[in-house]
């Protein structure tokens, strides 16, 4: 999935002149690569990530979404892309803990209209994906930090998605788990998804093919 943003800008509401997270960004990201989003804290990285993944919409500017101009898309439109098309990990997990693994990773199935067996077979085959047979029937409280991204991964996963975008993926990991999920990102980019990654860390996001280093809201380097 390709990205195109031109002069992107966000001003959240704050005084008179409000508060710009996002000061006239201006990026390409083609299909198929894997980009780590860098910068300190309060740069506007996890903006712009809601930005691209259709969870929030930017005050000006053009962003284009596989050549589709993502302003003129419907409320609809912009709901069955995010659930058809993306993929979202989060720093923590956003699970479900009342609901087993396979639970967790069918959800976004269920959104899709599977039916309960397609779920179960899905999710399954998933969790093997990201190395966790056997942790099918696990609530996320009996899992380690590093199995529950897993999990978050493999939900992320469910309906095919062409771009994954993950923000802080490791921030709640130690060291040996942040490597594991790094390597689960670099393989599922080399299976041809586009990958966008936030992170603090300068040893993963070196992974990457490409780094976008962010100041002030605005791309530095």
């Amino acid at each position: 999935m390709s990205i195109s943003c031109f002069e992107l800008t966000k001003v959240y509401d704050g005084g008179k002149a409000g508060w710009p997270a996002l000061r006239g960004l201006s990026f390409e990201i083609k299909m198929g690569e894997f980009v780590a989003v860098t910068g300190p804290s309060g740069c506007g990285k996890s903006t712009l990530l809601n930005i691209i993944g259709l969870l929030d919409e930017p005050t000006g500017g053009r962003y284009a979404l596989n050549g589709r101009d993502v302003l003129t898309l419907s409320d609809r439109e912009r709901s069955d892309t995010r659930r058809d098309e993306i993929g979202f990990i989060f720093q923590s997990f956003h699970l479900l803990n009342r609901l087993s693994s396979v639970e967790n990773v069918g959800l976004p199935l269920m959104y899709a209209g599977a039916d309960g067996a397609e779920r179960k077979e899905r999710a399954v085959a998933l969790l093997r994906k990201v190395g966790l047979h056997g942790k099918e029937k696990k609530i996320p409280l009996e899992l380690s930090g590093g199995e529950r991204q897993r999990v978050a991964i493999a939900r992320a996963l469910a309906n095919s998605p062409k771009l994954i975008l993950a923000d802080e993926p490791t921030g709640n990991l130690d060291s040996a788990s942040s490597k594991e999920i790094m390597q689960l990102l670099v393989d599922l980019n080399a299976e041809g998804i586009t990958v966008i990654m936030v992170t603090h860390d300068k040893e993963l996001a070196a992974r990457a093919g490409r780094n976008i280093r962010m100041r002030d809201g605005r791309i530095e380097q």
